[in-house]
């Protein structure tokens, strides 16, 4: 049951945050700061709004995780050939030709934004309550929140306006920050927060789930310090392996028996999960959407929905091949003829057909026909509780898997301890029945792969690509040309959106746009 605090609050967040993100006034109706946040259920109230925000960056229907996935060899969204789909900033974006006019990147920037100018509202209102030093840790927590937002924009924008002020001067507009800036703004801020909140190992997880921990951002900073040398132009692997043990050595993260068990519906105490999001539409907070966009129709009747799922996002043979016979992962896709869950009655239409998903073979990529691309369902309907057509699994952020492979691919950029990164690989392979890697497997190429293997759909991609370099020295459906990691560098970053440069001139556009 998800009855904690932070779900219970976002139920009736909307009046409370509203009231508190409008800053231009000196009192929220019959509230100031000094006569509100008396007590930790008022103050979590507005931090909870926070993660409501923060929560809509993961939403299936959003250009938030979308804009993770975009551009890479294993997520497309192409347009369909009954009608619908076809998004001509989609294909911008998936083609690598986006350009600083496309709607959805206006639609991302805004997802990350608004997110952060909640969190500077909410800070700067527990740090004006008479119980701020109470607050101590919460305010650590929507710095966190801030900082998650900050990262995010680092990496599709690169150079963005650090704002910490709840207020805007309309005429002294923030200016643009240099990628390694908002970098070092991002590590900071995360540091100091984890300094102040609670460790996994001091709570009781299934009160305290699904709000942020140190190893929650302990696993953020580390996954912020293997990227280092793309944002920065510096090498942080030692940084990336200190942040990793800090998570590992706690004991209080463990594998599950599949990757599947950490997208469930009751995924609350779950020991893989280091992070998430909570869900519960009937309760009027959130609604997980995956099954909506991604699935074919004809999965209503597998899965018995009362809805008929939009078929939208798929991936092709590039992915798919890079799994291995017997990859338990694969439970975890679908692709080829079709059955119910039993795994014998074929999944027919209305005539009788068998589906049979198949690659994708639309060049124009604007009438792909409807069982064209295959599907990933991480987030299973088997055992959620929909409220029309949205589902109660919680977004997962982040995995224990992800701290080992990080640990692992850091060790072996270091040349240090390959034993043990040998080790923290084979952990993540014999979980999904693969055999286990010998020392000459143990390449920075096959950990790509395996990355790629382990976390399709979740958000970790792009950046991965962009990190060993295949997001330029591929080709995939979406993108036949081969580009240069060092003179295509600049495809890595999304352009700074328009309408941004001209509401607020102090800003710089990204280079090459």
């Amino acid at each position: 049951m998800k009855t904690n605090k932070i779900l219970i609050v976002l139920s009736c967040v909307g009046l409370i945050f509203a009231s508190c993100t409008n800053l231009d006034e000196t009192t929220y109706g019959q509230l100031s700061p000094t006569t509100y946040y008396q007590n930790e259920t008022e103050a979590l109230s507005s931090v909870a709004g926070v993660y409501s925000l923060f929560g809509n960056f993961f939403a299936a229907g959003g250009d938030g995780w979308r804009f993770t996935e975009y551009g890479t060899d294993e997520f497309f969204c192409p347009g369909r050939a009954s009608g619908g789909w076809y998004d001509e900033g989609v294909d911008q974006v998936m083609t690598h030709k986006c350009t600083a006019s496309n709607g959805r990147m206006v639609t991302a920037w805004t997802t990350i934004f608004q997110e952060i100018g909640a969190a500077n509202a909410v800070l700067a209102s527990l740090e004006a309550s008479p119980k701020a030093a109470d607050f101590k840790a919460m305010i650590a927590e929507v710095k966190a929140l801030r900082a998650y937002g900050y990262y995010r924009a680092m990496d599709w924008w690169g150079n963005v306006p650090i704002c910490t002020t709840a207020r805007v001067d309309a005429t002294n507009l923030p200016k643009t920050s240099t990628r390694a800036e908002v970098y070092k703004f991002v590590v900071d801020e995360f540091t100091a927060a984890a300094a102040d909140l609670p460790s996994v190992t001091s709570v009781t997880r299934s009160s305290y789930y699904p709000r942020l921990t140190k190893e929650a951002v302990y696993t953020a900073l580390a996954e912020v310090y293997l990227n280092a040398k793309i944002y920065a132009g510096e090498e942080h692997y030692s940084d990336c392996l200190t942040m990793c043990n800090n998570v590992i050595t706690t004991g209080a993260y463990a594998l599950q028996p599949s990757v599947g068990a950490c997208f469930l519906a009751t995924n609350e105490n779950n020991t893989e999960v280091i992070s998430a999001i909570s869900i519960d539409p009937a309760k009027g907070v959130g609604g997980n959407q995956y099954i909506l966009y991604a699935q074919p129709a004809l999965d209503q009747k597998k899965y018995g929905l009362g809805f008929g799922p939009a078929n939208g996002y798929c991936f092709d043979d590039k992915a798919l091949q890079r799994y291995e016979t017997g990859d338990a992962r694969l439970k975890l896709l679908e692709y080829g003829p079709q059955y119910y869950l039993d795994g014998v009655t074929p999944l027919t239409n209305t005539s009788g057909v068998q589906l049979n998903l198949i690659t994708l073979v639309d060049a124009t990529r604007m009438a792909a026909a409807d069982n064209e691309g295959y599907r990933v369902l991480k987030y299973s309907p088997v055992g959620a509780t929909f409220t029309s057509y949205n589902a109660n699994n919680d977004y997962v952020i982040d995995r224990y898997s992800n701290v080992l492979l990080m640990k692992a691919e850091a060790l072996v950029r270091l040349g240090q301890d390959l034993t043990t990164a040998l080790n923290l690989v084979n952990q993540v392979r014999t979980r999904s029945n693969c055999a286990a890697w010998t020392s000459t497997d143990l390449t920075l190429a096959n950990i790509e792969k395996e990355r790629a293997r382990e976390f399709i759909w979740e958000g970790k991609r792009r950046a991965d690509m962009i990190r060993f370099g295949t997001y330029f020295t591929d080709t995939w459906f979406y993108k036949q040309t081969v580009e240069s990691p060092t003179t295509d560098a600049w495809r890595g970053i999304y352009p700074i959106p328009a309408i941004q440069l001209t509401n607020n001139p102090n800003l710089t556009q990204n280079p090459n746009y």
